[in-house]
């Protein structure tokens, strides 16, 4: 349910989208679209938790900013760049929690759940940066190679389902070192 929760906004704007016969106009749609359905998002999130996920606030700024800039502009760039923009600075952040702090990002995020070794931690750390900063890559070799139309699919359907392959083999990984310890603790 969360993670439906999560993408609702990009699902939103490729509905929006999609129900467009003209790309330039429906771009413009499914950019306020966005816009207020992130705005909704963030909303909920605060009135049910009195909290918001910083993700989800740095994903609020971006496409407030960046779409505003679309519509402002009537200019696609913007918001087809916000992606790349969102994912690279995550990499920065990834990165630099590996030189700010005593753990990681990605330490501090699952510490709780699991017992790694610091190499295992530094590696799902830095995997995480390697990978934001190629989907950043390949977000705007898709933007500036493809059609509007086709670049909307990919949004939805190529950065979900390579985030969703990367997750998954991170896993894979991570049920190696999990598996060890246990084995070892039963020694």
């Amino acid at each position: 349910m969360k993670l439906l929760f999560d993408f609702f906004p990009v699902l939103l704007f490729f509905i929006t989208f999609k129900m467009h016969e003209d790309p330039q106009r429906g771009i413009l749609v499914a950019t306020a679209v966005i816009i207020a359905a992130t705005l909704v998002q963030v909303g909920v999130t605060w009135f049910r938790n009195r909290r918001v996920e910083k993700m989800h606030l740095v994903t609020l700024v971006l496409v407030v900013v960046f779409g505003g800039a679309t519509l402002m502009l009537k200019d696609e760039i913007f918001i087809k760049w916000k992606p790349t923009v969102v994912n690279w600075l995550f990499a920065v952040a990834f990165l630099a929690s590996e030189f700010v702090g005593s753990k990681n990002l990605v330490r501090r995020m699952m510490e709780s759940s699991v017992q790694l070794p610091d190499f295992v931690w530094r590696r799902l750390n830095m995997s995480w940066v390697t990978f934001f900063t190629f989907m950043g890559v390949l977000n705007l070799y898709v933007v500036y190679n493809f059609d509007t139309d086709t670049w909307v699919d990919f949004k939805l359907f190529g950065l979900l389902g390579l985030t969703l392959v990367f997750v998954l083999a991170q896993g894979f990984y991570l049920a190696r070192h999990v598996d060890g310890e246990k084995v070892e603790e039963e020694r």
